[in-house]
This record gives C-alpha cells, sequence and structure tokens, in this order.
C-alpha cells in the first residue's frame, strides 16, 4: 500500500522506511509539514504517518488542513507528546490512530494492518474470497487450504484488491499503492504482476474491465 511517512528525524524516519518496505508498503517519506502538504495535493496515498513536531507546518495543522479539504485517508500520529490532552487534541483532529515515540516497529505495522482493513470495510483481520484466503500479518495467502508463494508486489497487489473486493481499480491507481518515489514502473507492470496472479491462484479470480481495470467479485 502506498503509504506517506511524515518525519523529521532521519534516524526514525529511515528505521520506519526500512521496516514498512520489508513489510511490502510503498512508501514515500517527507521531512517537514509543508512537503506533506504538496505530497498530499499530487499523489493518492492509502495511509498516512504523521509527526506532530514537524518544521515549516506542524503535523496538527497538516491533519486539519487535511480533513478541512475532505482527504479521507487514514492517519496514524506518532509523537513524543504522550498526555491525555495531547491524544485527544490529535484525534479530534482527524487522526485515526496515536502511536507514542519509542514504540516497536510490530506494534506500528499491526495498527496500519487495523487502518487499511477499516478503509476497505473489511472486520476481519484475514480476507478471504472462496477458497482463497489472506492473512497479511502473517504475510500468507492460501488457496483450497494449500500455500501460495507471492512474491512482495503479487501479495500488495492482491492485497489491495481484496480489501476492495467487488469495486474496480484501475491500473493507474494500483501503480500508485505498488510503487513509491524512485522506483522505476515498466509500463506493463501491473499486467505482469495480474497474469502472475492469475497463473498461481486460478485465471477467474481477477477479472478484467478493459480500459477501466481490474476487480475481484465477491463470492
Amino acid at each position: 500500500m502506498r503509504t506517506l511517512l511524515v518525519e523529521d528525524d532521519n534516524l526514525l524516519g529511515d528505521g520506519v522506511q526500512a521496516g514498512l518496505k520489508q513489510g511490502g508498503y510503498a512508501v514515500d517519506w517527507v521531512r517537514d509539514g509543508l512537503a506533506a502538504k504538496l505530497s498530499l495535493e499530487s499523489t493518492h496515498y492509502g495511509l498516512v504517518i504523521l509527526d506532530l513536531g514537524l518544521p515549516k507546518v506542524s503535523g496538527l495543522d497538516v491533519l486539519k488542513w487535511l480533513r478541512q479539504r475532505g482527504y479521507s485517508v487514514p492517519v496514524l500520529i506518532l509523537t513524543a507528546r504522550d498526555t491525555v490532552a495531547d491524544r485527544v487534541i490529535g484525534l479530534d483532529a482527524g487522526a485515526d490512530d496515536y502511536l507514542i515515540k519509542p514504540f516497536d516497529l510490530d506494534e506500528l505495522l499491526a495498527r496500519l494492518r487495523v487502518l487499511s482493513r477499516r478503509s476497505g470495510g473489511q472486520a476481519s483481520p484475514v480476507l478471504q474470497c472462496g477458497d482463497l484466503e489472506m492473512d497479511p500479518a502473517a504475510r500468507q495467502v492460501r488457496k483450497a487450504g494449500q500455500s501460495v508463494e507471492l512474491s512482495s508486489r503479487e501479495f500488495t497487489l492482491l492485497h489491495e484488491l481484496l480489501l476492495h473486493m467487488g469495486h474496480v481499480q484501475s491500473r493507474e491507481r494500483l501503480e500508485e499503492r505498488l510503487y513509491g518515489w524512485g522506483e522505476e514502473v515498466e509500463s506493463n507492470s501491473v499486467e505482469v504482476h495480474i497474469h502472475h496472479l492469475r497463473r498461481k491462484l486460478g485465471p477467474s479470480l481477477i477479472r478484467t474491465l478493459r480500459g477501466v481495470g481490474y476487480v475481484i467479485d465477491r463470492a
């Protein structure tokens, strides 16, 4: 999932970015509030991780601006401000979750999975369509009870389609979710990943709507 990380601490930001990429996220990292606003205006993100103590524009002001413009992207606040009053202010400004520094990367990833499920309207941590099951936490996929090995991008693409089951996803939107800044995108990259998924999971799982995009229909 394409994620915007807004963090001005280079050491922390580098560690979080590496952990997110290892977890299958495409990550864009900016270090101040102004850059965050510019990024949010130009790119469609599935998640935002936002520090509050930012230069140029505070994280709280970025969050208020985001909600005032009607952006519904889930936002998780990372901050050292640990008082109840600070948490209430952040949540009332439109944050979806709040994590206090220092934190464990596994907890951050778990909270991001929860936010992803909520934004996709999914209650269960395991995504299912017919005899296909995906466990994002364990990064496992099973077809008719048998484990299926997927590449990182195949896993991410399948996750996006299952999260939005029944809703067509355009090639452009899927590309945005798969690749971060500086990552080379081949002209037919989504089509190649779709082809591999069909070969591994069956030709009828993912339906193509020519000129529109791809969809996994609800079972």
